[in-house]
């Protein structure tokens, strides 16, 4: 029988990435009234959201190093007081170099939190269902992307993007209720147990799963980013939200699928998410002159990304426990992550000015050969599908149906 899953702390921590996400994104959609209001020019208002990534990426690993002997319970709730008085700064705030310190606030906050979420759902979860345990977390990514950030532009557009901000802070502020009563508290790491963070590195498992975070991440946002400079370059300019829909509905089947089957099958889902990502992108850039191929692109596109943080948080979390260094690990893969984002920016650019947009899809297959070649030789650790036995070492599943009917 299948253990049930703590749904209610969970959930709250499902919302609290959703707040993340939003959080990070959400000056993209109010822009041009954004800009208008702090008085400044719409590519200056841009760096809101550029600063709030410099913000996760400078902090996630030394603040988890510094608070990893804090009760998780503590840390969470102060990283979603972070958001909240961040966002209600952004609201209140008419002057920009005060709103800037406000979104680098939030990206701080950000790296705490998202150094936790993963460890935290696996701790809340009984063992054979960790691996969905964090699937339900992750969640939130996408329900930010797909439903959060056009209703926070429909709110900016109908009310003010004071008021979206508001509303994010509001619901931060219900947030840390729900964490304080649903969420179980758990303690830190003991200093004995603590590894430094270059002693990370050294965990078998941990350094492929941060390669396969860096590339990956990085060949999805090339093109992400651009995505609707793509699709004008093949006339399909005007079907820009309709794409990011198609994109957004498969990520949701995506996460359904990993959070069903992970426990059992990381590493064969890892592959198949890289495979399905490098066929979306093999198709725009052989058929992307077909409207009804971009829409089968998009798909798998999704289908193959959306599951991916889950497998990478899921990877991390394994190969960081078995020295001990889960929540270093995490931090890790959150500024990697982070800086893999802001990378797809910078590289896709470059691409734009050097190679026009028919070269993004092309540069997501050249990104997607290294990461498929590690995921496929970290079999043993990172990406594995072995589960521990009782004395830490890995055995693959035939063999642990096999020991099954020995012991029968």
């Amino acid at each position: 029988m299948t253990p049930k899953l703590p749904l209610g702390a969970l959930l709250a921590l499902t919302t609290a990435a959703f707040v993340t996400v939003l959080t990070e994104a959400l000056p993209a959609g109010v822009l041009p009234a954004m800009s208008a209001g702090l008085g400044v020019s719409e590519a200056a208002t841009g760096q809101l959201v550029t600063v709030y990534a410099i913000g996760t990426a400078l902090t996630a690993i030394p603040l988890s190093a510094a608070t990893s002997g804090w009760r998780r319970k503590r840390l969470l709730l102060a990283g979603v007081t972070g958001f909240a008085v961040a966002n209600t700064v952004t609201a209140l705030s008419t002057n920009y170099p005060l709103t800037l310190g406000a979104r680098f606030v939030a990206g701080v906050a950000a790296g705490v939190v998202w150094a936790l979420l993963a460890g935290y759902a696996r701790r809340l979860a009984p063992e054979p269902v960790q691996g969905k345990a964090i699937a339900v977390v992750m969640t939130g990514i996408p329900l930010a992307l797909s439903l959060g950030i056009p209703a926070g532009t429909f709110l900016g557009g109908a009310f003010g993007w004071q008021v979206t901000f508001s509303l994010m802070s509001l619901i931060a502020l219900g947030l840390l209720g729900w964490i304080a009563l649903a969420v179980p508290d758990f303690p830190g790491q003991d200093k004995g147990g603590r590894l430094p963070v270059r002693a990370t590195l050294a965990v078998p498992g941990v350094t492929a799963v941060l390669f396969v975070t860096l590339t990956f991440v990085l060949a999805h946002n090339v093109l992400y980013t651009y995505i609707a400079t793509f699709l004008e370059s093949v006339s399909m300019g005007g079907a820009v939200e309709e794409i990011l829909l198609v994109f957004g509905l498969a990520s949701m089947v995506s996460i359904w699928i990993v959070g069903h089957f992970i426990d059992r099958r990381l590493r064969f889902l890892s592959v198949a998410s890289t495979l399905l990502v490098a066929l979306g992108a093999t198709i725009l850039a052989l058929l992307g002159e077909s409207p009804v191929m971009v829409y089968l692109a998009a798909t798998l596109w999704g289908l193959g990304w959306g599951g991916v943080p889950t497998l990478l948080q899921t990877a991390a979390a394994r190969a960081g426990d078995k020295g001990g260094a889960a929540d270093i690990a995490q931090a890790m893969l959150v500024t990697l992550w982070n800086a893999a984002m802001a990378g797809g920016g910078i590289a896709g650019g470059v691409l734009l000015d050097g190679f026009g947009p028919g070269s993004f899809p092309w540069s997501v297959l050249v990104l997607l050969v290294p990461t498929l070649a590690v995921v496929l030789l970290a079999r043993r650790n990172g990406f594995t599908t072995a589960t521990p036995d009782d004395s830490g070492s890995p055995r693959e599943p035939g063999r642990q149906r096999r020991e099954a009917r020995t012991r029968a």
